[in-house]
């Protein structure tokens, strides 16, 4: 078996979670960002949480929110990891780290090789750097657009940290991914997606069937 770690994110239903859990997913992203189709409310992410834990690793996706925000994530929905998505800066990161004791994980946008610098700040606190495409001009959403970028710009990349792949990938690109990238870990939401917002089931399986046997 593949030693790929996997990450689905943007999941809010009791359906779509059951389908990553029984095909294998690693890790479980759950969405606290109002202006996404995939935000969940703290009661839904509380069922979806429990569902999940002992069996994944549950990931609370944020964009800029604020410290009491956070803290409220932490108490009723007890993530393994925190995702900073937004504009976030180092030191903020290392204050949430310090207040609750949860492994972080930032994103970084990425469309040239001179957006992995940043990385390299972010690598000193976060436990995990998520590698995602910057998004297009004008969108709403700072993930989760289904846009690429070059994958073998994170060859051989050492940041004495693990770190995802992210953005554009699907079940039928993903195998290429990890083969151009050289990455050991890969992250999808709008690949495995019928609708904008939407999990499939079926394309949840397809993909976690994909990247672990690559």
């Amino acid at each position: 078996m593949s030693d790929i770690k996997v990450k689905i994110c943007g999941l809010s239903t009791e359906d779509t979670m059951e389908a990553a859990l029984e095909a294998g997913a690693d890790m479980v992203g759950l969405m606290f960002y109002p202006k996404s189709p995939r935000h969940v409310s703290l009661s839904q992410a509380c069922r979806l949480a429990d569902m999940a834990r002992g069996k994944a690793e549950i990931v609370a996706v944020t964009v800029n929110m604020d410290l009491d925000g956070l803290s409220r994530i932490k108490e009723l929905v007890a993530p393994d990891t925190i995702q900073f998505h937004g504009s976030e800066a180092p030191e903020s990161l290392a204050a949430v780290k310090v207040m609750h004791g949860t492994a972080i994980m930032k994103a970084v946008a990425v469309s040239e090789a001179a957006d992995l610098e940043q990385a390299q700040y972010y690598a000193i606190v976060a436990d995990r750097i998520l590698f995602d495409a910057k998004p297009p001009a004008g969108a709403d959403l700072p993930g989760g657009n289904g846009v690429a970028y070059d994958w073998a710009l994170l060859k051989g990349l050492d940041l004495g940290k693990p770190y995802m792949l992210s953005g554009g990938l699907d079940p039928s690109n993903v195998a290429e991914a990890i083969r151009v990238s050289g990455v050991s870990e890969v992250d999808v939401s709008s690949g495995v997606e019928r609708d904008k917002g939407v999990k499939d089931a079926d394309l949840i399986r397809a993909f976690l069937a994909a990247a672990k046997g690559a």
